[in-house]
């Protein structure tokens, strides 16, 4: 069995500053405001969330599972 990783690093597209976030293990995360620029943040196409989107790290359920939310 893979350990889960549950702290990941959030990117802003916008202004690119950086954010650890520590992920839910059991739900979905669609929004995300980043604190520098104001930004809200949502997943891109085909992804589940913003850290499949934006993160270092995939969340939990797809570390788990391949797949999310689904």
């Amino acid at each position: 069995m893979n350990h889960m990783i549950l702290q990941s690093v959030i990117t802003c597209p916008h202004c690119g500053s950086q954010y650890s976030e520590t992920m839910l293990t059991d739900a979905c995360q669609f929004f995300y405001e980043c604190a520098n620029c104001k930004t809200v943040l949502r997943p891109k196409p085909g992804d589940c969330c913003v850290y499949c989107s934006y993160g270092s790290v995939k969340c939990p359920p797809v570390q788990a599972q391949g797949t999310c939310c689904g």
